[in-house]
């Protein structure tokens, strides 16, 4: 699996949506993302693609929609 295809797997599970027709909408705006969805997200990223992102580096405008979220783990890995 790559790591667009886990990435949006991760926000599935998280979100209970789909979210591979919105790359570009904000997860935040739309409410399927919270502060707490952040801190798990992060968690999933760690386990499933070895990717750690501490949460203090964790900025909200860089990490907005899938498309971002999957740009940031690629440069990351």
């Amino acid at each position: 699996m790559d790591v667009k295809e886990t990435v949006l797997s991760i926000l599935s599970d998280l979100t209970g949506n789909d979210v591979s027709g919105a790359m570009d909408d904000s997860l935040f705006d739309s409410g399927l993302l919270d502060s707490m969805g952040s801190v798990q997200l992060l968690l999933q990223l760690q386990s499933q693609l070895g990717v750690n992102v501490p949460v203090s580096e964790f900025e909200r405008s860089e990490w907005d929609t899938p498309n971002k979220i999957i740009a940031k783990v690629e440069s990351l890995a």
